[in-house]
């Protein structure tokens, strides 16, 4: 009984440590749900340095659902080309969208600003120009509603996870079977993300706060032009090969 304890143990670690490693390179790659993350983190109040933690538990309750989905037996539906290129040109609009909302609103002066040099700031003036710019919040003001729908603008996390997750599932025999295999394939996963993200929130929240306005726009602009691109690139490169 013991040896099945400890067999238990060890697998549970060796999947853990592989499924974290996985997803820490995958998350540290540069992408739409980086960007996002870098700008709620520094547009928030007190609390911005949790942006992260709330973006990948959006995040990871998506991700759960393609494991399931997974589990289930629909994986061909996520290596066919046909729903691989619809997502692609749905997800780059997607982007594209959010990266011309981002410029549109630095051009039109619509970003709050109140949290710039906030540690200068006292709290009830901190409290009077947040109240004042919350009109002005549009869209993803939710974090972990923006980690669901910025991370299914992704076709690349679609295909990701009918490629390379799915192969590691099969590798390691991620089934509901297999509870404990799940459970650490998961919770490593989410942990790799997390991991990633809440260094990127917490660094670009007392970093980032202490810009001038026109730097913070320039940020912003160049965040944009990124989103753009981005969505263009997901957009076409569908239709430029065959999976």
């Amino acid at each position: 009984m013991l040896d099945n304890f400890t067999s238990y143990i060890s697998s549970f670690w060796i999947i853990f440590s592989f499924s974290f490693l996985v997803a820490l390179t995958g998350a540290m790659a540069p992408g739409p749900l980086l960007t996002y993350t870098i700008i709620k983190s520094v547009q928030s109040g007190k609390r911005g340095y949790l942006m992260g933690l709330w973006i990948i538990t959006g995040h990871a309750i998506l991700e759960m659902a393609i494991i399931i989905f997974l589990l289930f037996g629909f994986s061909f539906i996520l290596q066919n080309i046909i729903v691989v290129r619809t997502i692609g040109v749905a997800g780059g609009a997607l982007l594209i969208y959010f990266g011309l909302s981002i410029i549109r609103n630095v051009h039109k002066d619509n970003i709050p600003t109140y949290f710039l040099n906030s540690f200068n700031k006292s709290d009830h003036e901190l409290q009077k120009q947040n109240h004042s710019s919350t009109k002005t919040n549009k869209g993803l003001d939710n974090p972990i509603v923006g980690g669901i729908l910025v991370s299914m603008s992704n076709p690349y996390w679609w295909v990701w996870w009918a490629t390379i997750g799915f192969a590691f599932m099969i590798q390691f025999d991620i089934s509901f079977r297999q509870w404990p295999n799940l459970l650490a394939f998961f919770i490593g996963h989410e942990a790799g993300d997390l991991a990633w993200y809440l260094f990127v929130s917490i660094l670009s929240f007392f970093g980032l706060r202490y810009l001038n306005k026109k730097i913070y726009y320039g940020i912003l602009v160049c965040c944009g032009i990124f989103m753009i691109l981005f969505g263009l690139y997901m957009g076409v490169s569908p239709f430029l090969h065959e999976l």
